[in-house]
């Protein structure tokens, strides 16, 4: 895809995810709509899928750690053809598959279930080695949140991957600086997290988490490392493309109302007009 189709494909997504909200009613936009121009990256350009065959052996792997922003893999899975986009006004409904969490069992495409922060980093882990040791040359991503940086498995999960030399193993942090209770200065602070992750062994590289050219730039580096695995601190803006949830800790975990879904649906139509 070219760069402002990726751009359209990531606001796409971000509509997606405020219409699944609507009729559930409760969910996670703010770290989901942070995301966006990341997954749109990653399933749009950079990793090796196919939607036909989603258990493919051959795959590259997605791991959520954040588990609470389900809506946007959800979003980049419906719109990457996994499953039909009308699966997505399902959200949080007993008997649907899409759960508050993401489910490896119910939904097509999600390669681990994920929700207790601090965990996923390990199951990438995981999958990174048991690709070496069956010789597959897949390559595993995780995205994590930058509040789940104040969980301790996560810094153990960084220690082990640098000491199997997870080279096929890129992680994200979704560094858009708050969680639930505020800043994560404030809660918990992580900085300086590029110093820390290269001096836990990895290979760091900093980018803009908006800018699709960049983030290209960065997993294209990052294939190219051999020895160590990559970390890829991502600035973001939580909310992003919704004036009135950007840099609002308040949207963490609140769905917007009927009034306020058909301003962020506004918003984000506004900003697709303009993009092409």
């Amino acid at each position: 895809m070219r760069i402002g189709e990726l751009k359209l494909t990531a606001n796409i997504i971000r509509q997606n995810i405020i219409k699944m909200l609507i009729p559930a009613k409760s969910g996670h936009p703010g770290g989901s709509l942070s995301a966006a121009d990341i997954l749109a990256t990653l399933y749009f350009q950079v990793m090796r899928v196919n939607p036909q065959e989603p258990n493919w052996p051959e795959r590259d792997r997605f791991v959520l750690c954040k588990g609470h922003a389900a809506p946007v893999l959800y979003a980049a899975l419906a719109e990457k053809g996994y499953f039909p986009k009308e699966e997505l006004l399902g959200l949080r409904q007993t008997g649907r598959m899409l759960q508050g969490h993401p489910d490896m069992k119910k939904t097509p495409g999600v390669d681990m279930s994920t929700g207790s922060l601090g965990q996923g980093l390990s199951a990438a882990n995981g999958m990174a080695l048991a690709g070496r040791l069956d010789g597959k040359d897949y390559r595993v991503y995780a995205l994590l949140g930058d509040g789940e940086m104040g969980e301790g498995q996560v810094w153990e999960a960084g220690m082990a991957a640098a000491h199997y030399k997870l080279d096929n193993l890129t992680a994200i942090i979704d560094y858009n600086g708050l969680q639930i209770d505020g800043r994560t200065d404030d809660v918990m602070s992580s900085a300086p997290l590029s110093a820390k992750w290269q001096a836990f062994g990895w290979h760091v590289i900093e980018a803009d988490g908006h800018d699709i050219k960049k983030l290209m730039a960065a997993f294209e580096e990052a294939q190219k490392v051999q020895g160590k695995p990559t970390m890829l601190i991502a600035r973001t803006i939580k909310g992003k493309g919704v004036s009135f949830m950007e840099n609002q800790a308040g949207w963490h975990g609140n769905a917007p109302n009927a009034e306020q879904s058909e301003q962020a649906l506004k918003d984000l139509k506004e900003e697709a007009a303009n993009l092409g």
